[in-house]
């Protein structure tokens, strides 16, 4: 018997299932201009900050165009309106629907402006090798909250990639992955065309990327929330991140409740993570 859908419908979730990603309209136009406004009012009171975030490594085709993108990691941090799209109650339905469990957890969220004219490539990666789970149940909510296309610099996929398991990750820097460029090139991937508030939904597995912003004056914003499932569990201690581990839906108990050996376990994932081990 097929299991009854919460906010997907049976087509929706096959074509995530085929293609590890799906497209999905969800937030209202309140919603959509709430996050709008805060997103440029937290930006605007961090301008000044060191908020540059574009792709390092020797992936690069084209050294002579200025790469700009900033970046703002946990804005649940900076808004409540950030926190309650967390708790997005159609949001989660979404995607218990594509995790198929109802044990949902934060790993971490952050947000990327790119600007018109200089705004950054992101080469073609997997979400998998910044934080590798054992049962893979890891999912993007990638949160469009401009419209974008290719001319802006939005982003594309390798449709049913994530079937391909982890691919070799070919970075020549630390803390920054990509795979083989000439393998999965950016120009072979299928471009997504969003409206203004929708949200891409996909796997950790998915091979993706975003284009240069070559337009003139449209910005591309966009905000990523990641999900684990309670029942998975990480291979290694990395991307530790604000309100990790909060359970946005169901339980999970494998929290340490004795407070000193919680403090003591924070302490050796944070030494652990900043070795890269």
């Amino acid at each position: 018997m097929d299991k009854i859908m919460k906010f997907l419908t049976t087509e929706q979730k096959k074509f995530y299932d085929d293609n590890g990603y799906v497209v999905l309209d969800i937030l209202t136009d309140e919603e959509k201009s709430e996050l709008s406004e805060d997103f440029d009012q937290i930006f605007q009171a961090k301008d000044g900050a060191n908020l540059e975030a574009t792709w390092q490594g020797n992936w690069k085709t084209d050294e002579e165009k200025k790469n700009e993108v900033q970046s703002i990691h946990g804005l649940q941090m900076y808004s409540a309106a950030f926190t309650r799209l967390l708790l997005n109650e159609k949001l989660l339905d979404a995607c218990e629907d594509i995790m198929e469990t109802p044990n949902i957890l934060l790993h971490h969220t952050k947000a990327h402006s790119k600007p018109p004219n200089t705004g950054s490539p992101f080469p073609m990666h997997q979400d998998y090798h910044y934080f590798p789970f054992k049962n893979d149940s890891m999912i993007a909510v990638f949160i469009s909250l401009d419209a974008s296309d290719p001319g802006n610099g939005g982003l594309c996929v390798y449709p049913g990639s994530h079937k391909l398991g982890p691919q070799e990750d070919v970075s020549n820097v630390t803390s920054y992955h990509y795979l083989n460029q000439e393998k999965f090139p950016i120009e072979k991937a299928t471009p997504l065309t969003l409206k203004k508030g929708q949200i891409v939904v996909f796997s950790y597995l998915l091979i993706h990327g975003s284009y240069y912003n070559t337009s003139s004056d449209r910005v591309r914003r966009m905000h990523l929330i990641q999900l684990m499932s309670g029942e998975d569990v990480p291979l290694a201690m990395m991307h530790l991140s604000d309100c990790q581990g909060m359970v946005l839906r169901g339980r999970c108990f494998t929290r340490e409740a004795d407070i000193k050996k919680r403090h003591r376990k924070f302490m050796e994932e944070q030494i652990a993570a900043q070795s890269g081990m």
